[in-house]
C-alpha cells in the first residue's frame, strides 16, 4: 500500500504542478496566454481567465482530502483541457514536436487516476 500511495503522489504532484502553472498564467491572461490561446489558436480571449479558474479550481479539488465525486470531475476536466489542446494545436497545423509533449500530460493524468482507484479501493 505504501509503494502505491508514493506513486499516486508522485504522479499526482506532477499533474499539480503541470495544471497549477498553466492555470495560474491563464487566469492571470498574461501577455503569454494571449499570444497562445487567441492569436495562434483562435479562440477568443474570454475563454482564456475561465479555463485558467478552471485548472486552479481543479488542482484544489485533487488535492484536498475527501470529495472522491469532485476528483473525478476534476480528472475528467484536465482529460478534456489536454484533448481540446492537443486537438487545437494539430487542428491550426503545428508540428509534431509542439504538440506531442500534450502525450505526456495525458500520462501523468492517466497515472494519477489509475494510482488514485487503487489507492481509494485497497482492502488490508
Amino acid at each position: 500500500m505504501k509503494r502505491t500511495k508514493v506513486i499516486y503522489w508522485i504522479f499526482t504532484i506532477l499533474l499539480a504542478a503541470l495544471m497549477l502553472l498553466s492555470g495560474i498564467t491563464n487566469a492571470l491572461v498574461t501577455k503569454e496566454s494571449v499570444e497562445l490561446v487567441s492569436n495562434h489558436l483562435g479562440y477568443p480571449t474570454y475563454i482564456i481567465a475561465f479555463l485558467g479558474w478552471a485548472k486552479v479550481l481543479g488542482v484544489v479539488a485533487l488535492l484536498i482530502p475527501g470529495f472522491p465525486r469532485l476528483k473525478e470531475w476534476a480528472y475528467a476536466g484536465f482529460t478534456f483541457d489536454l484533448a481540446g489542446a492537443l486537438f487545437s494545436s494539430i487542428a491550426v497545423g503545428d508540428p509534431v514536436s509542439i504538440w506531442w509533449p500534450i502525450l505526456i500530460g495525458f500520462l501523468v493524468i492517466a497515472g494519477s487516476y489509475i494510482f488514485y482507484h487503487k489507492k481509494i479501493n485497497y482492502k488490508p
